[in-house]
């Protein structure tokens, strides 16, 4: 191994070492304290009761399938919106860098402010009900904060994901050579079939890597659900942050909710990613 490589390593230590280490002692206290070890509020020793008292909880359930289904619906849109963009944008013409750099302003905007932002533009007495009023759609205004499906906390979860998809995607699409699409379009490929069967297993990877980063962050977000999501059902952070003062058990039963929010962004992303490029090839040798 030369001395560059062994320096380049030499450099990783400091955050790569940080980051691992605090990684590991995350988990293995999650792991510990749910099978009833660190106990604060009596003796430390191996249990289930935990896991089994969790799993057997209705509110647990509710709130895994409702965080799933932001997650992914958030993960898709975010991606559908961001490839017309990038392919929009690979070529510059004036203007580009400016539009470019407007869509990517979200990603500067703290995600507790676009909530609360959000949260005054559809509330009862916000600007859009003033329109919609003035405009004559509605007689009085619409109560639209805190929806029951959560159309809220997607519509932010969009926004706010959106330009991080955009950057990975324009990076890639960039990438690719002219000459590969001008060959497609003289054998006589369309827009169509040139996005499927070019664009699209070209820039795979990118997808992937955006689909997973989103997800993951969506499956855990708190702030967006606490300011705008629906009362009748908890995220898995909320479910995992109201276990924890339900009883003296409550940092228990928290870490195994932790354990399964982990759990649930790992296999979720990984079969996300799976499912991605199983319909991309597919698509491809159509």
């Amino acid at each position: 191994m030369s001395k560059n490589t062994l320096l380049a390593y030499a450099l990783l230590i400091p955050g790569l070492g940080f980051v691992l280490v605090f990684i590991v002692v995350v988990i293995s206290m999650a792991i510990a304290q749910s099978v009833g070890y660190f106990n604060f509020a009596g003796d430390s020793k191996f249990t289930l009761k935990f896991w089994h008292e969790i799993l057997a909880n209705d509110q647990l359930w509710r709130s895994f399938f409702y965080s799933l289904k932001i997650a992914t619906i958030s993960a898709i849109f975010s991606i559908a919106f961001a490839y017309p963009l990038a392919l929009w944008l690979r070529k510059p013409f004036s203007g580009s860098q400016f539009i470019s750099s407007l869509l990517k302003a979200p990603l500067l905007v703290h995600g507790l402010v676009a909530a609360f932002l959000y949260v005054n533009f559809i509330s009862f007495n916000g600007f859009l009900n003033l329109i919609f009023v003035h405009l004559g759609f509605v007689s009085r205004p619409i109560r639209m904060q805190n929806d029951t499906y959560g159309i809220g906390v997607i519509i932010l979860q969009v926004w706010k994901q959106m330009p991080f998809a955009l950057l990975l995607l324009s990076n890639a699409v960039q990438s690719i050579g002219d000459d590969i699409i001008n060959a497609a379009r003289d054998l006589g490929a369309g827009s169509w079939n040139r996005f499927i069967k070019i664009i699209l297993p070209l820039t795979l990877r990118a997808l992937q890597a955006a689909l997973i980063i989103i997800f993951i962050g969506a499956v855990g977000d708190y702030s967006f659900q606490a300011v705008a999501g629906p009362t009748s059902v908890n995220s898995l952070t909320q479910f995992m942050l109201r276990m924890k003062n339900s009883s003296v058990d409550g940092w228990h039963l928290s870490a195994t909710v932790a354990l399964l929010l982990m759990l649930t962004a790992l296999v979720g992303s990984l079969l996300l990613a799976f499912i991605t490029e199983r319909i991309v090839k597919w698509g491809a040798k159509r």
